[in-house]
């Protein structure tokens, strides 16, 4: 008997009785590649395959969320005026997008993604690192190689090659740089009269290259258009002098010395974007961290956070760093608002943001072509 009692106890501890969850979780299924291959389903699917990929499914949502808020879907404020009770003002108040992505991924492939998205004005304010500006450049000049991770960094080096993972860049494409770069450099400096900003730099050099390829091409032609149902496009750089683009500075400044590059009236103007956002609700898609996910960050501070947050990359939290970090993290210092719509998908970048253009951005353009 008391045999049969601790069996009955271990039974019903094994066999602990569940709670109902039917009707209150999504069931996790997978693709059923015996319906066809269908790739808006199968990208459909990865919302309930579970672990990263249904992280991903959520990050399309957000994003197609952040794309199709207008103001119209807000009630309207008893104090608000005229012009903001008018229907078709509200419908085409959109939510401001800032998009940051770190330098590697320009060196990638994802260069082109970034290119498309802002030539199509999809997104309001860039945000990267020096790098992040000079490869974007230096693309339209050389290009950008495969090669290996496991490629001896002494014998890339006695032959003049760069590797960034499994990218190489010849030393060469520095040079065509410099020798591009610096005569530019040189007509800045005869305008000095004007207060050189990173920015203005940077919108400077998008106009210099003339490159239907480069990404800073169509922002600085989205700056000169007229069409008000198009957005500007905002580049920003707060380390403009952390790269290649740096050293170009640096050894200007011994052989013609003069040029001044003003970081404070960019932080004013960077703030600006989400401080004057207005009555636009601002969203934030980052792929990597570091400086391009703080700044954009910091700057949506300024607004008590922003409403909706995808991050993309593979740093953990556990050291505490800031590229690391979940949403909620940022959520407890006022840059993302607690009522923010947010995911982080840990993954690499280049798999998981051209899948998830493909089910948003993308899909706006041939819907609109379409109709």
């Amino acid at each position: 008997m008391e045999e049969d009692g601790k069996i009955a106890s271990v039974h019903s501890t094994v066999f602990k009785e569940s709670q109902n969850l039917q009707g209150k979780c999504t069931e996790i299924n997978g693709y059923d590649f015996n319906q066809g291959l269908d790739y808006s389903r199968l990208f459909g699917s990865m919302l309930t395959t579970g672990f990263q990929a249904t992280n991903l499914g959520e990050a399309i949502q957000v994003v197609n969320q952040m794309l199709d808020w207008r103001l119209a879907d807000e009630a309207v404020a008893d104090d608000c005026g005229e012009e903001e009770r008018d229907a078709k003002f509200r419908e085409s108040v959109k939510c401001k997008v800032f998009l940051g992505f770190t330098s590697n991924l320009v060196s990638s492939g994802l260069r082109d993604v970034f290119r498309y998205l802002v030539e199509h004005h999809f997104v309001d304010v860039v945000v990267t690192t020096a790098g992040g500006i000079e490869e974007d450049l230096i693309k339209c000049l050389a290009p950008t190689y495969k090669g290996d991770f496991a490629l001896a960094g002494a014998e890339l080096r006695s032959k003049g090659l760069n590797r960034i993972g499994n990218l190489l860049v010849p030393n060469g494409n520095y040079c065509k740089f410099e020798d591009w770069i610096i005569p530019i450099f040189d007509q800045m400096l005869k305008e000095q009269n004007v207060l050189w900003t990173p920015s203005k730099l940077i919108a400077r050099l998008g106009k210099q290259i003339n490159d239907e390829r480069s990404y800073l091409y169509w922002a600085y032609k989205a700056m000169f258009l007229l069409d008000l149902f198009q957005n500007n496009v905002s580049v920003y750089c707060p380390s403009i002098t952390d790269g290649s683009l740096g050293d170009m500075l640096y050894f200007h400044s011994f052989r013609s010395p003069g040029l001044v590059v003003d970081l404070v009236q960019d932080i004013r103007a960077m703030n600006g974007e989400a401080v004057h956002a207005g009555l636009r609700k601002t969203g934030m898609i980052i792929l990597g961290g570091g400086l391009p996910k703080h700044h954009i960050c910091n700057a949506n501070m300024m607004r008590n956070g922003a409403d909706y947050a995808v991050f993309i990359n593979t740093a953990q939290e556990y050291d505490g760093s800031d590229s690391g970090a979940r949403p909620d993290e940022a959520v407890s210092w006022g840059k993302i608002r607690g009522s923010a719509k947010t995911v982080k998908v840990h993954c690499d970048a280049t798999i998981a943001f051209p899948l998830l253009v493909a089910e948003t951005f993308a899909k706006k353009v041939i819907k609109t072509t379409t109709t």
